[in-house]
């Protein structure tokens, strides 16, 4: 639990990830998706509880957990004025990596992102996306076993955010369990083996996406009311679902499909996850 003043931020959050998932973590603004990172990663304290990172409790053992982990967070915290090369060597010193060590990490990681033509450049000289690769590396000089990626796409065009998801891919195939939030559900959905929903500080949901989808019901209907406002039934099998759009009638008709995240998501809490 995590309280600021009267107001909780977190909730009796119950929350268990397995070594090498990559866990999505959705809900909307103000949800408590941030906070929860930020005192799973130390990086805040909290009220009541016990959090354990790969079996070190990071109260009793903070040094130990530490060690196992690194973090992104939405802004990224890199310095502008340096080189990309310079903010790596700089995290491999404060992490103690031995100089031996350093330019053979920071050369393979750069060489695994495509980040070796802009080693020469500052940070404030790249592009969004470059900016967000250039800071991942950072955090896997130490060789996290687990990365916390806070929003990792937010304000990144589509390009980049593909770019991204293949990194994050290929981190979670070398083993790295990864503990994503965000808000895009196609995001999540496109990532993520396993899922948390939070809302107001409590988790709501927990498991695979089709798992969420069937608790929902895995076919949608979608058609319009009375006064031309969307709504939305879920069903059990697409034949049933025939069935209701057949019964409706009217001019406007209905549509079928799959159903998907953010239907669970507003199915579950009633709101839109872009809402705060």
């Amino acid at each position: 639990m995590k309280r600021y003043g009267k107001e909780t931020a977190i909730d009796g959050l119950d929350l268990r990830i397995k070594e090498g998932e990559l866990f999505g973590f959705l809900g909307p603004n103000g949800a408590g998706k941030t906070t929860a990172v930020r005192v799973i990663s130390t990086l805040t304290g909290f009220s009541e509880g016990r959090v354990t990172v790969g079996g070190h409790d990071i109260t009793k053992e903070p040094k130990e957990a530490k060690r196992l982990m690194g973090v992104i967070q939405q802004h990224i915290s890199l310095d502008k004025d340096l080189t990309v090369e310079e903010n790596m060597m700089h995290h491999a010193m404060m992490h103690k990596i031995p100089a031996k060590e350093r330019r053979a990490r920071i050369d393979a990681l750069a060489g695994h992102v495509g980040l070796k033509e802009y080693m020469g450049r500052t940070i404030n000289s790249l592009s969004g996306g470059w900016k967000k690769r250039a800071a991942i590396v950072c955090s896997l000089i130490p060789e996290p076993r687990v990365l916390f990626l806070d929003e990792p796409t937010a304000g990144l065009d589509i390009q980049a955010r593909r770019l991204i998801w293949d990194l994050i891919r290929k981190l979670n195939e070398g083993g790295t369990t990864i503990f994503l939030t965000s808000h895009y559900i196609e995001e999540v959905e496109v990532l993520c083996g396993t899922v948390g929903i939070i809302d107001q500080g409590r988790l709501i949901a927990h498991g695979t996406p089709a798992e969420l989808r069937e608790r929902v019901g895995p076919v949608a209907v979608e058609y319009p009311d009375a006064d031309r406002v969307t709504q939305y039934r879920y069903f059990p099998s697409r034949g049933e679902a025939e069935a209701f759009a057949s019964s409706l009638g009217g001019p406007h008709g209905a549509l079928i499909r799959d159903t998907c995240l953010e239907d669970c998501f507003v199915e579950l809490t009633g709101r839109k996850v872009e809402d705060g």
